[in-house]
């Protein structure tokens, strides 16, 4: 059973009553404050659509959310134009930031599009249990994220222009406390470009403290022929070295899928959402893996790699691509601080 104090988060726990308090931040009420919502006028009126969304300044960093108190933020929407006059990558040039507690490291670093399965700086369908992207753009998630003392949401805009019609909802409950052994959400994006022949290109490591591991996105542009996906993923689990302690059988193999796809899917847990193909760039993929029934614990230490293996219809190959991506996993802090990331430039897709 749960605790008094926690929100419903399945189905199971909706008819059982919370002493959280729901709160809400949006543009139109940016501090999330109880009856501090709608205030400001339109052409019809006061409260009537007076300030839906905003505008991101350029190479300014935006706070979407500062929250004080101890809660957990249950679901995040975001919309926005993905280009302007100055360029297509409006996905890849903001970059989504979240501190717990008044840490000074970012927990989530991430291009806003990559954080919610949208690689490439390319919109597609998304429809998972913890991210769901729907037309046109419409971006959610649903991954708790509890905090004890303060949440704070940051987006910076790296495009060349500022960024209009930024559209946000951020919901959460308000708690009296968290429950014992409550870990922290953290998401980190990385790229290689290209990754080099036979070594296997790292998602996430350097994970030190005690924690699960829930979800993998990756973002693929193949840079040579035939298949591209036999590469094994590996989990190096409190101090593995040469060998891991969990090891896959294929990148397809991973998302759910099997013998090469064949053609596109979004399942609660598990897809390949994205297949592009056109004249004037690479195929560029994206594939989603979310262990969310079947979390990856470690106890002080994680490491995650993915190998890049093709094959020619006769025989394995190591093959080099353009691999991109975010790792999902909730663990006690501190954490280490991530890599810098890289520059609005070097994130644009081929």
């Amino acid at each position: 059973m749960r605790e008094s104090c926690w929100p419903a988060l399945l189905f199971s726990d909706l008819p059982l009553l919370s002493e959280a308090k729901t709160r809400s931040i949006s543009a139109e009420n940016p501090k999330g404050e109880k009856g501090g919502g709608g205030k400001e006028a339109s052409n019809l009126g006061v409260g009537r659509k007076g300030r839906p969304c905003i505008t991101l300044p350029q190479a300014k960093t935006t706070s979407l959310a500062e929250i004080e108190g101890t809660g957990v933020i249950q679901h995040i929407w975001i919309t926005l134009p993905d280009h302007t006059e100055e360029g297509p990558y409006v996905l890849r040039d903001l970059v989504l930031r979240m501190y717990w507690d008044g840490e000074p490291a970012p927990s989530v670093e991430v291009p806003l599009g990559d954080f919610f399965c949208n690689g490439h700086a390319m919109r597609c369908k998304v429809n998972s249990l913890p991210i769901a992207v729907n037309p046109t753009g419409g971006m959610n998630c649903y991954f708790p994220m509890p905090f004890r003392s303060s949440a704070r949401i940051t987006i910076e805009n790296q495009h060349p222009k500022d960024v209009p019609g930024f559209f946000y909802q951020i919901t959460y409950s308000l708690l009296p406390q968290l429950p014992e052994g409550t870990a922290y959400f953290h998401a980190q994006w990385r790229r290689e470009n290209p990754t080099m022949i036979g070594r296997d290109y790292t998602i996430v490591d350097e994970i030190k403290g005690k924690g699960h591991y829930v979800g993998t996105y990756l973002a693929i542009g193949t840079l040579s022929r035939y298949w591209w996906g036999e590469g094994e993923i590996k989990f190096y689990i409190d101090g593995d070295e040469e060998y891991p302690t969990i090891c896959g059988t294929g990148t397809e193999d991973y998302a759910g899928g099997a013998w090469c796809f064949g053609e596109t899917y979004s399942t609660p847990f598990l897809g390949y959402p994205l297949c592009h193909r056109s004249e004037d760039g690479v195929p560029l993929h994206a594939l989603y893996r979310w262990h969310i029934m079947d979390p990856v614990r470690f106890e002080k230490s994680l490491k995650v790699t993915i190998q890049q293996i093709g094959h020619d219809g006769r025989s394995l190959f190591e093959r080099s691509d353009d691999v991109s991506s975010v790792a999902y996993w909730y663990q006690t802090e501190p954490h280490n601080v991530f890599p810098e990331l890289l520059p609005a430039q070097a994130r644009w897709p081929r």
